[in-house]
C-alpha cells in the first residue's frame, strides 16, 4: 500500500515515515503543501495523510482542488487544530477522517486500516481502467478527471464493455444487454458505439474503445 504523507514538521514526518515503512507501507514525504498537491495529481496512491497547516498551499486548499479534480483516494487529515469547527471543516472538504496532533503511532495504523478496507467497499462501485473512471452508484463517468456527459444509454453500453474490460462483445450481446427487451433497430450498436466514441475516446490520445471486425467491439487499455 503506497501512502503519500504531507508534513512540514521535520522530526513528526521522519518519525511518521519510519512507522509507515516498519508497518509495511510504502511512503512518500512531501515537506509543503506545493510539492504534495503535484504528487497527488501525478501519482496513484491508496490513501494520503494530509497536513491542515503547510506552507506554500495548506491541506484545505489541496483536498478541496483534488477532489474537485476527481481524486477519490482516502485522505486522512492531521492538524494540531484540534477543535470542532477545524475537524468539521475537514471533514465537509472531503476528508475521509481526522487525527489530531499529537497522535499515538499504533492509533494512525488502525485508522489507515479502517480507510483501507471502506475503501476496498467503495470500489466495488468503480470500474477504472487506465485513466476511465466509472461510478457505477452514481453513474458517472470521468477520464483524465475531466467529467464525461453521456445519455443514459451511452453510459448503459460503455458500462456493460467496462465490467466485460478486454472481453469482446458481439453486436447481438451488446443489443441484449444493454437494450434487453426493446426495439432496436439493425444499426443501433453502431450508432451509439460511434457516439460514445466522440466522448470517451475523441479528446483522448489513448484509445480505449476497438472494433474486432467480423463480430463487434471490446474495451481495453492496451492495443
Amino acid at each position: 500500500m503506497r501512502i503519500l504523507l504531507v508534513e512540514d514538521e521535520n522530526a513528526l514526518g521522519i518519525a511518521t515515515t519510519r512507522a509507515l515503512l516498519e508497518a509495511g507501507y510504502q511512503v512518500d514525504w512531501a515537506r509543503d503543501g506545493g510539492v504534495g498537491y503535484q504528487s497527488a495529481l501525478s501519482q496513484e496512491y491508496e490513501a494520503v495523510i494530509l497536513d491542515i497547516m503547510l506552507p506554500r498551499m495548506n491541506g484545505l486548499e489541496i483536498l478541496r482542488n483534488l477532489r474537485a479534480m476527481g481524486r477519490r483516494f482516502p485522505v486522512l487529515m492531521l492538524t494540531a487544530l484540534d477543535q470542532m469547527p477545524d475537524r468539521v471543516k475537514g471533514l465537509d472538504t472531503g476528508a475521509d477522517d481526522y487525527l489530531g496532533k499529537p497522535f499515538d503511532v499504533p492509533e494512525l495504523l488502525a485508522r489507515l486500516r479502517a480507510l483501507r478496507r471502506r475503501d476496498a467497499v467503495n470500489k466495488g462501485n468503480l470500474i477504472q481502467i487506465a485513466d476511465l473512471e466509472i461510478d457505477r452508484e452514481q453513474r458517472s463517468v470521468t477520464r483524465d478527471h475531466r467529467l464525461l456527459k453521456l445519455t443514459r444509454r451511452e453510459y448503459d453500453l460503455l458500462e456493460a464493455l467496462a465490467i466485460n474490460e478486454g472481453r469482446t462483445l458481439s453486436r447481438d450481446t451488446i443489443s441484449s444487454r444493454v437494450w434487453q427487451d426493446e426495439e432496436s433497430i439493425s444499426n443501433t450498436v453502431e450508432v451509439f458505439i460511434a457516439s460514445l466514441r466522440k466522448k470517451v475516446d475523441a479528446p483522448f490520445q489513448k484509445k480505449l474503445i476497438h472494433t474486432v471486425y467480423g463480430f463487434g467491439y471490446v474495451l481495453k487499455a492496451d492495443g
